[in-house]
């Protein structure tokens, strides 16, 4: 997977976190990683990461989305850079992670169409669940906008993963996971586009 730099939400802990450490060890890594990290007191496993980086730049920016001075600094400054990186790969003729893509962490618990099927205790974290089906619409409704722009969007759920949010009782490991992302991403194109998938690049329902 040949991409110049990546941004990474979330990096200082679970997901984001073991996204930065495969990536940085990838045989071409990117050469830059631009992690974000919510406060100081998160950053050991990160600084860690970042000391022992060789090939790849890693770039630490703290940002809380709850601090509006710190948000406005951070992704929703990214379309620009998006759409420039696009031109830059113009002659592709199709999308692709390589030319300019945004990925979404979604889950299948945000599928309405999954509602009583998969989960049968819908009541249980009923937040969460909603808060997925939002960031699958949004998504939906951004991707129709930037497709001729050529920036592809991705939702993906990683699966049920070991971390702080996923509990101890989930069936995969971090390193599992995101090694399966890791490479499935270069194998997305066009037919990807707005599309929720799993970590394999297979659909999920909306």
């Amino acid at each position: 997977m040949k991409v110049e730099s990546i941004m990474v939400t979330g990096a200082n802990r679970g997901i984001g976190l073991e996204f930065v450490r495969q990536l940085s060890q990838l045989n071409e890594p990117p050469r830059f990683i631009f992690a974000t990290y919510r406060n100081d007191d998160t950053l050991k496993d990160l600084r860690e990461i970042e000391e022992s980086s060789t090939k790849t730049k890693i770039i630490l920016i703290k940002m809380d989305v709850t601090n509006p001075e710190e948000r406005e600094e951070g992704p929703k400054t990214m379309l620009p850079l998006l759409e420039r990186a696009a031109k830059l790969h113009s002659s592709a003729d199709t999308l692709s992670v390589s030319r300019a893509a945004v990925l979404n962490m979604s889950s299948i618990a945000g599928s309405i169409a999954n509602v009583g099927v998969v989960f049968r205790r819908d009541l249980v974290v009923p937040a969460y669940k909603i808060s997925k089906a939002a960031l699958n619409m949004a998504m939906r409704v951004i991707a129709t906008s930037v497709k001729d722009k050529g920036i592809l969007v991705i939702l993906m759920c990683p699966g049920w993963v070991r971390t702080p949010m996923g509990t101890q009782k989930a069936v995969l490991e971090p390193e599992e996971s995101i090694g399966t992302m890791i490479k499935t991403l270069p194998k997305l194109n066009e037919s990807h586009h707005g599309v929720f998938i799993d970590r394999t690049g297979n659909p999920y329902p909306y």
